[in-house]
């Protein structure tokens, strides 16, 4: 991996002031110039919290366009330097520093520059951020985002599906704990292999997209790991967060489903019906494991795999996506894939997969860290989106 770094001041403490400017004063200029070859554990205790939600988004929302003036962009138009969002060293969300004069990524052969229109957030993003696999990080300093969704402005000389004016989404890292770009998606620009994106739904604007790619490429391929098929059936631990609203839709749209049953708190049961449940279940209320009712597979996204193998049919087995993993449960890392989301696409934009945007959202580019600090209550519903980015 090349990359050619320059710093000309040290990173200081973001001054409040900034949440009200676009480009503060006091930000330190902190220039990256990339040449770079393109390559959770969930929350738990917190999610088991009763709480309240009485209001969710999961149609088609009118708060982003479905189009953006990047569209009309070509390669002799794009500057060299953006705004983005960086951290030198890893911590938590006070290291995060917005800087004005980031040099645009440069775009390999087999890339396409994106200018971006939304990005959203992942536990990753932030386990990343506090170093929980720093062994297989890419060397800091770091612009986070794994999600995006925006207009394709530069291709590279091998790129053959895209053009510029394409509107695209995508998951931006093949492997997310496996040395993910140094250069994400909470950015102006970001650089991506072209096999990494899809051609974005029709039907859904740009914060819709970016809700999408990671969690849904996790909660399919957790499905197929687990030999998820018609005529089975399911219990989803946390229905209502980002890849637990993705399962149950897929589940019972996509791979056939007999049965779907899904937990959450009193408030989100309703959500949990109108995504496709069968049952829906009050944690608050109930232990899913002492219920008669067995599964096939037990998708755990909340680190409960020690209960969830108690819901086993036998020969069943449990996805596990953090937290300890008790046989015959398993755990995997996600792998990127644009054809996972080209295959998906059609259910998106027939509506019967629908993206689950957290209603306090999106958070525009300036509260980057006001939405990493709610992400990281564990109590966000479906996804936090990023949006506008300037």
């Amino acid at each position: 991996m090349e990359a050619v770094l320059s710093a000309t001041s040290p990173l200081k403490t973001l001054h409040p002031s900034f949440l009200s400017s676009k480009t503060p004063s006091s930000s330190p200029p902190f220039s990256l110039k990339f040449s770079l070859p393109f390559l959770p554990k969930r929350c738990r205790d917190n999610r088991f919290r009763k709480t309240e939600t009485a209001v969710w988004r999961i149609t088609n929302s009118q708060t982003a366009p479905t189009s953006m003036q990047a569209s009309k962009s070509s390669s002799s138009s794009i500057p060299s330097e953006m705004n983005a969002w960086v951290y030198g060293e890893y911590g938590g969300v006070d290291v995060l520093k917005f800087d004005s004069k980031v040099s645009v990524p440069e775009v390999k052969e087999d890339q396409v520059l994106i200018k971006v229109a939304a990005a959203a957030l992942n536990p990753v993003d932030f386990k990343r951020r506090q170093g929980k696999f720093k062994a297989t990080d890419s060397p800091l300093p770091t612009v986070p985002g794994y999600d995006v969704a925006g207009v394709v402005v530069k291709v590279g000389s091998q790129v053959k599906g895209l053009k510029e004016g394409d509107e695209v989404y995508g998951d931006i890292n093949e492997k997310a704990l496996d040395g993910p770009k140094q250069f994400g998606s909470l950015a102006e620009y970001t650089a991506v292999e072209e096999r990494l994106l899809a051609l974005k739904p029709k039907n859904l604007n740009f914060v819709e997209a970016a809700a999408l790619p990671l969690a849904i490429e996790t909660a399919y391929e957790g499905l197929e790991r687990a030999g998820f098929s018609e005529g089975k059936s399911i219990l989803v631990l946390g229905g209502a967060g980002g890849v637990g609203s993705l399962v149950i839709q897929l589940a019972k749209h996509v791979f056939g489903a007999a049965r779907v049953a899904a937990t959450s708190s009193t408030g989100k049961l309703d959500l949990l019906k109108s995504l496709g449940a069968d049952l829906a279940i009050d944690y608050t209320k109930e232990n899913f494991e002492d219920l008669p009712e067995k599964y096939d597979v037990v998708y755990d996204a909340v680190g409960q795999c020690d209960k969830a193998v108690k819901a086993l049919k036998e020969g069943g087995s449990v996805v596990v996506l953090t937290g300890a993993v008790t046989p015959p449960g398993f755990r995997f890392v996600v792998t990127s894939n644009g054809a996972v989301l080209t295959k998906i696409n059609a259910y998106l934009e027939s509506g019967k997969v629908k993206p689950l945007v957290d209603p306090k959202g999106p958070f525009p580019f300036s509260q980057l860290i006001e939405a990493f600090s709610y992400l990281e209550t564990c109590r966000a519903t479906g996804k936090v989106v990023i949006h506008p980015i300037p």
